[in-house]
């Protein structure tokens, strides 16, 4: 039975005040506050051994929580240089068996820059490289591992919706990862309300399909932003950028989604990720109790 998954990216503030230090003590806290997922922080680079790594997975199934892995930062799809796009495939397979050790089955991709090309050839060798990466993933028979594109934050990267939408249509097992904070900050501020989460999750469920849809990858964080898009994280104690949470927890419990919902506020990620969950779980009921009523 699918579930909505709830949790933090990462590690907060508060995880390291109260004296925890290993990220195998992640899983335990992170039950502890109600929440059911967890993403490992990847993106300076993949250093977890087998060993550390199933320590994680033993922890996490034991307080059913679900792991997802953030592949590096440095990731470049379209770069022009092959050796960089080589890397980038090293850099995915690196993370893909993360992710397997810590029994996990989704890593998030940035796509990277636009490698000095226009926006539909980037897309298209892009795609090319996520297609060599998955055949990658199947020749180390990790074929479970989901890879998940990202929507980024900054108007001079590759990742908008409609390129994250195409990049998934290449690859039936490719699950989005949408960042509303990213989409938000690139679109200088115009998706943040009920209407534009809605054209969003149509567009996904019309293009993709409504099952890949409704378990998509989800990132959510308030962002300040600029001319050129996203600036830094925030929490969600900002009331000025945005996006904020209500209409899209309700629009996703309307719907009957359940996807992976990974928040990303900065130093509070796990206290905001509860704060999701109980939005969206406070909206479920509330819809099943109108239609038992209907």
């Amino acid at each position: 039975m699918n579930i909505a998954r709830f949790g933090p990216a990462g590690n907060s503030d508060l995880f390291f005040e109260r004296g925890h230090k290993s990220v195998a003590e992640a899983p335990e806290w992170v039950a502890g506050m109600g929440l059911n997922a967890y993403e490992y922080q990847g993106g300076h680079g993949i250093r977890i051994s087998e060993k550390d790594a199933r320590k994680i997975a033993g922890e996490a199934a034991r307080h059913g929580v679900e792991i997802s892995v953030h592949a590096p930062y440095y990731i470049s799809l379209a770069s022009k240089d092959p050796e960089k796009r080589d890397n980038s495939l090293r850099y995915i397979l690196q993370s893909a068996k993360a992710a397997a050790w810590m029994g996990g089955n989704r890593i998030v991709v940035h796509p990277g820059g636009l490698g000095g090309l226009p926006r539909k050839e980037a897309v298209k060798l892009a795609g090319e490289t996520l297609l060599k990466a998955q055949q990658l993933l199947d020749d180390e028979e990790l074929y479970d591992i989901h890879i998940c594109p990202e929507t980024m934050g900054k108007i001079n990267q590759l990742g908008d919706l409609e390129e994250i939408i195409e990049l998934c249509k290449l690859e039936e097992r490719f699950i989005p990862c949408i960042d509303f904070g990213h989409l938000n900050s690139r679109t200088g501020g115009e998706v943040n309300n009920r209407g534009a989460f809605a054209a969003v999750l149509d567009a996904i469920a019309s293009e993709l399909g409504v099952e890949r849809a409704s378990r998509m990858h989800i990132h959510f964080s308030k962002i300040e932003y600029g001319e050129s898009g996203e600036k830094r994280h925030l929490t969600f104690e900002d009331s000025f950028y945005g996006p904020e949470p209500e209409p899209l927890m309700q629009l996703i419990a309307e719907r009957g989604w359940t996807p992976t919902v990974i928040c990303e506020s900065r130093g509070t990620q796990d206290s905001d990720a509860r704060i999701l969950k109980l939005l969206y779980d406070g909206y479920n009921l509330l819809d099943k109790h109108r239609k038992l009523d209907f």
